[in-house]
């Protein structure tokens, strides 16, 4: 029996601004030269779907978001390459692969990243779902939108994984873990004997943390106002802990270092915050931005204070990674036990995703991950 032309499917639509998400049956059709059609079993949750929802970061509604999903492909375009049906796969963010970023190796920072991302749509303008009544749902969130049990994703963004490990724990692998880690191994270069200090100890924080411990740092600091996570910071590889409701960081890590910081991570998205992570660096250290902030976010910045010690100040998307190299070096390092990163994952039923949402936005959660379907 051959795939069908389309099928009709439950996904999780968000209809307006700041709405919850709606469990709805949609029609999605088949995938296009360059697309894969993968069966969703996982997605985690992410703050950049939050982001979306709240059109912090527009992208045209009604939506399906959803961007860090695992599942098994059932179909691809004939142009695809890379996977088969049957194979397991973690998907990614969505990069064009022609611009001159992505030729230069740096397809996260791929020039036409917001078309390819938040457009809600495929880049020629198309979707491949329509609601009940036949009207467009936008898709291709992150070139995939995984809020749903099926999912069109492109080829770009799909990374095969063995299928011996579960889907339901690698799924948050395609954006908030590689974002941490790969500012820290791959953007900040963090060097052996150095000391690294990360504000907001969430997912991409606490994954900042385990690849600073990876990369050698002798001095891992992490800040945040939620003693639970600060806690599980110290367990994660943390040599020191700031709760920055306690005192001011800046004085704390400065008193901790001798000198400053050689490189700092901002995960938090506060301008604030920001300001903190800059002026807690010694001479010719380094702060990544990480924390999505909503557009026209602007900070203050002590101008001398930048330029006297040599300061740097670098942005950072998705770690600057290759996912198709990069998440199975993730993958290695979990199976090594040195990147536990399944100790941030908590899991809900596909039908609970506003509670998990719910419970991400509130704290009581770092890494919710949906089970939506089964191997």
């Amino acid at each position: 029996m051959g795939i069908p032309e389309s099928r009709v499917i439950q996904a999780a639509i968000v209809r307006e601004k700041g709405g919850a998400m709606l469990m709805e049956d949609v029609t999605i059709g088949l995938p296009s030269d360059d697309e894969v059609l993968v069966r969703m079993v996982a997605c985690g949750v992410c703050h950049t779907d939050m982001v979306v929802r709240d059109q912090l970061l527009p992208m045209p509604l009604p939506a399906i978001l959803g961007h860090e999903g695992a599942g098994v492909v059932e179909a691809v375009g004939r142009n695809v390459a890379n996977v088969a049906p049957g194979d397991h796969v973690v998907m990614s963010y969505m990069f064009c692969g022609h611009c001159y970023l992505c030729d230069a190796g740096h397809p996260a920072h791929c020039a036409n990243i917001l078309p390819t991302n938040f457009g809600g749509s495929r880049m020629d303008g198309t979707t491949g779902t329509t609601d009940a009544a036949g009207n467009v749902i936008h898709d291709h969130f992150f070139g995939q939108s995984s809020f749903a049990q099926y999912a069109l994703a492109n080829s770009n963004n799909v990374v095969k994984v063995d299928k011996d490990l579960p889907l339901d724990i690698l799924a948050p692998l395609g954006c908030g873990l590689q974002t941490g880690s790969g500012a820290v191994l791959n953007a900040l270069k963090v060097r052996p004997g150095s000391s690294f200090a990360v504000f907001g100890a969430g997912a991409v924080g606490l994954a900042a943390v385990m690849a600073a411990k990876i990369a050698g740092a002798t001095q891992v600091i992490a800040v945040d106002i939620n003693a639970d996570r600060l806690a599980l910071a110290a367990e994660l590889g943390a040599t020191h802990t700031i709760n920055s409701r306690d005192g001011d960081p800046v004085a704390k890590i400065m008193e901790i270092t001798g000198r400053g910081a050689d490189f700092s991570l901002e995960a938090s998205g506060l301008p604030a915050v920001l300001r903190q992570a800059v002026d807690c660096l010694g001479f010719f250290g380094t702060c990544g931005i990480v924390g999505a902030a909503p557009l026209g976010s602007e900070v203050t910045l002590d101008i001398n204070g930048v330029m006297i010690p040599a300061k740097k100040i670098m942005g950072i998307v998705q770690g600057d990674v290759i996912a198709s190299t990069f998440i199975p070096t993730l993958i290695e390092f979990y199976k090594q036990g040195r990147f536990p990163f399944d100790r941030l994952i908590k899991h809900y039923d596909f039908a609970d995703i506003n509670q998990a949402i719910a419970d991400s936005e509130n704290g009581r959660t770092i890494k919710p991950v949906l089970r939506i379907g089964t191997v």
